[in-house]
């Protein structure tokens, strides 16, 4: 066999190699990665069925409410009762009302409700204050209860205006004698001493 012959073969030989070796590669199953995710295993997870508050939420209701007292007690502010308390409760959590204070204006039977406010009247009218009926005695600086004719009102009858004095009495008998009887209540204006506010103060206890 020739030289020549020898190099035909020898790469006829490489060719049909390389061929069989990449029928065999080919040939070979492809591995595909694992798709799948994953397991994770949870640690510390929650129970199943628990309920979870978000941070900052409020604390469930421990059965009790919170009433605003103000006014006439020992203790105003914020007091916390509990739920189903009535407002003499309430009351005797803020120390009690001060003494002389009407509580006839409040229901002290009456449960309260949690954010409610709750003032306490004001005091009782002292003992001995005017009073109606038989033996009462009026008060002689108090203001004539019936309006006051101005033509015929002595000095003691117009003093008893209010805001009037005996000054302002007198310039009403002057104006009176000066220029005659009142015709109008709005006369009333020109007498020294009786501005706009002054008249209408008065306007309703005088008359013609």
């Amino acid at each position: 066999m020739s030289p020549r012959h020898v190099v035909v073969l020898a790469a006829v030989l490489s060719v049909g190699l390389a061929w069989a070796t990449w029928s065999v590669f080919r040939a070979r199953p492809e591995t595909l990665p694992d798709a799948r995710p994953p397991s994770v295993v949870a640690t510390g997870s929650p129970v199943a069925g628990a309920t979870q508050l978000s941070p900052g939420a409020p604390s469930p209701s421990a059965g009790t409410v919170v009433v605003h007292v103000a006014g006439k007690v020992r203790r105003p502010g914020l007091v916390h009762a509990p739920t189903g308390s009535r407002i003499a409760d309430v009351l005797s959590l803020a120390g009690g009302a001060l003494p002389g204070v009407d509580l006839t204006t409040l229901n002290l039977a009456r449960q309260v409700t949690d954010g409610e406010q709750i003032i306490v009247g004001r005091p009782a009218p002292p003992p001995g204050g005017a009073t109606s009926g038989p033996g009462a005695t009026a008060n002689p600086a108090s203001p004539a209860s019936t309006p006051v004719n101005l033509n015929t009102a002595t000095l003691d009858q117009l003093e008893a205006l209010p805001g009037v004095g005996p000054v302002l009495a007198q310039r009403i008998l002057d104006y009176r004698t000066q220029n005659g009887p009142f015709t109008t209540i709005d006369q009333l204006q020109e007498v020294s001493g009786v501005g706009p506010k002054k008249f209408d103060s008065l306007k309703s206890h005088v008359r013609i």
